[in-house]
């Protein structure tokens, strides 16, 4: 597990944890609208619609739309097994990363999800609604996370979580190309769904990228402890704690080793020494 993966430790498990349960009562709530009579508005306005010349006035692409197609679905059956998916594959990630982090990640999948599916549907005249994308950039996080963890496909076939996803993301990418999303007769926006792991990978791999720097940078600044008897046992000048000398070392990946005043280089200086 790579350092990323560790830095966000949970202070103890919520089986519903904030950022879960705010995403699935402001869904059922949005649903619950799209229920009434005044329902059709959101789909109108708030559905992520194809770029391209069949889709003209009102049903036509709107800059709000790769948030809002995330909260609107298209059947009871629909948002039941979205929001059933991200409860459980979602809430062990947000209890390990954070909610701040969580919230971050899952938009981020979402709207790069809409954004790849938009251009794979360029001139299509049917939108796309569902919070798919976003959920299977969480389902991707899972399984880099927890790759060999059993998922059992209806309830009695178990396979490694790493195999489930792989397996769904060929799936889906050759899904995708054989019905070009909902414009050729498919319910599924398949490349939403592909471009939320796709999004949801490089993400990752660029917040793994940023703590193996940080790595570097400290095991570069801060000297090994030698072998041997220790000859300096410290005093007065022995008063940093690690968590300052984590200040210190995150500010100079940020401004640089000359930014520090001296009292920072001295107990940079000193916690080398220990």
């Amino acid at each position: 597990m790579t350092r990323y993966d560790q830095q966000y430790s949970p202070g103890g498990f919520q089986m519903m944890p904030p950022a879960i349960k705010a995403i699935i009562v402001a869904n059922v709530i949005v649903f619950l609208f799209q229920m009434s009579p005044f329902g059709g508005i959101l789909t109108t306005f708030g559905a992520l619609w194809p770029i391209g010349s069949h889709n003209t006035g009102e049903y036509s692409f709107r800059i709000w739309q790769p948030v809002t197609y995330l909260f609107l679905h298209g059947g009871f059956t629909h948002i039941f097994f979205n929001m059933f998916a991200l409860w459980m594959f979602g809430a062990e990630i947000e209890n390990y990363w954070g909610t701040k982090n969580f919230v971050i990640y899952y938009f981020i999948c979402g709207i790069g999800a809409a954004l790849i599916n938009l251009a794979a549907t360029a001139g299509l005249p049917f939108p796309t609604i569902g919070a798919s994308g976003a959920i299977f950039g969480v389902l991707l996080a899972f399984g880099m996370m927890f790759p060999d963890r059993y998922i059992y496909i209806y309830f009695l076939l178990p396979v490694k979580t790493k195999y489930f996803v792989a397996g769904y993301a060929v799936i889906e990418f050759i899904s995708g190309f054989g019905n070009r999303s909902m414009g050729s007769g498919s319910n599924e926006a398949h490349f939403a769904h592909l471009g939320g792991m796709a999004v949801g990978f490089i993400y990752i791999m660029i917040k793994r990228n940023e703590w193996s720097i940080k790595q570097k940078l400290r095991n570069f600044s801060i000297p090994k402890k030698p072998k041997g008897p220790v000859l300096w046992q410290g005093g007065k000048d022995n008063d940093a704690s690690e968590a300052e000398i984590d200040r210190i070392l995150d500010k100079i990946s940020s401004r640089g080793y000359d930014s520090l005043t001296a009292e920072e280089k001295r107990k940079l200086l000193n916690a080398g020494k220990r």
